[in-house]
């Protein structure tokens, strides 16, 4: 029994080496063989990850679907806007900062690490009330706290430059910056759901009743979930800001809550490596779609898609892949390096792992 223990944990904590071993196969890739404009993509595509891998941390565990984390995205987005910006652009753009962050000029990686606590830190304030709530009106709460969110940054003209866009940020992300962000969020994803407050958190997504009778607490376990979920999701909205150097409230409202959301429910919210999956299927489909928005020669012929069909065809491709596959493409599956099992002597009974 305690040899089958060992192997099950050695088998879970594989996950995270195969999903980083596979990122850095494409990053190694594209470095060899791709374009600056491929570069950025696969970027941008790494921030994605490290975005929807630290919603898969509260959503996948408790079994809540959030559409609030475009707001802590936007919270750390802002506070590491706010510690690197040059004082003379913040003394343009938000005249209305406090002297000492108006005068702070802190470099791009102690600022991502500030704008994940300072998401963290509202997670914790904001989770502390939607969590005394269940199922779908917990997930109408966080709608609303991003909403005020979304509301608050759009109007507060002199600290976040209201609906106009915050720029000249340290284009400091490129796909090396992402990779080690996507896969710090992959193994801190991975310790906490083979952790005891993972492991309860989940049992109250399978049978919250049950749970509840066998001593678990399911409030504070979710509000952890969510804390840790909110540092990652801050950290990929500041690495959003640094890698195209422009902020605008709207860049984290309804847009990319729905795709995350599309990429999570794609991959299958059950595993880790659907939530990598998922982000790596549907931003391919993105970038064909963007391309196919900007149009396609076939010989003497042009062909382009309307505007605006990319949304279209992601919600699409979301219901044909649930038709076909329920729980999402890794249907609740991992990637999982197989121990050699133990062989049993017939003569001895002996166990041989030879």
């Amino acid at each position: 029994m305690q040899s089958q223990h060992k192997t099950n944990r050695i088998a879970a904590y594989s996950t995270p080496v195969i999903l980083a071993v596979l990122l850095l196969g494409l990053v190694l890739l594209v470095t060899a063989f791709g374009d600056k404009a491929l570069a950025r993509t696969i970027a941008e595509t790494l921030v994605r990850v490290t975005l929807v891998v630290g919603l898969w941390i509260f959503v996948g565990n408790s079994g809540v679907i959030s559409f609030g984390h475009a707001g802590y995205m936007a919270i750390g987005a802002y506070c590491s806007a706010w510690l690197t910006l040059k004082p003379q652009s913040k003394a343009l753009f938000l005249p209305d900062l406090p002297d000492w962050l108006m005068q702070a000029q802190w470099p791009v990686f102690p600022a991502a690490i500030a704008g994940g606590l300072l998401a963290a830190l509202i997670a914790l304030l904001s989770g502390a009330a939607i969590l005394r709530l269940s199922g779908i009106a917990a997930s109408i709460a966080t709608f609303a706290f991003l909403a005020i969110v979304n509301t608050v940054y759009s109007n507060w003209d002199g600290v976040t430059g209201a609906t106009s866009s915050v720029v000249g940020l340290p284009r400091y992300v490129d796909q090396w910056v992402a990779l080690a962000w996507a896969v710090a969020a992959i193994v801190a994803a991975s310790l906490y759901a083979n952790s005891a407050s993972g492991l309860a958190l989940r049992a109250t997504r399978e049978d919250e009743v049950a749970a509840r009778a066998s001593g678990i607490d399911m409030y504070r376990h979710r509000l952890l979930s969510l804390v840790i979920s909110g540092f990652f999701t801050g950290v990929a909205g500041a690495l959003l800001g640094h890698s195209i150097g422009v902020l605008n409230p709207d860049s984290f409202y309804l847009g990319i809550t729905f795709i995350s959301l599309a990429m999570l429910v794609v991959g299958g919210i059950g595993s880790l490596s659907g939530a990598v999956v998922g982000v790596l299927s549907l931003s391919v489909l993105i970038e064909l779609l963007v391309r196919a928005e900007q149009g396609v020669t076939v010989g003497a012929a042009q062909f382009a898609l309307p505007s605006g069909s990319q949304e279209i065809l992601i919600g699409i491709a979301m219901i044909v892949v649930l038709i076909v596959r329920p729980n999402g493409v890794m249907a609740g599956k991992e990637f999982k390096m197989r121990p050699e099992r133990p062989r049993h002597s017939r003569r001895s009974g002996v166990t041989s792992t030879n």
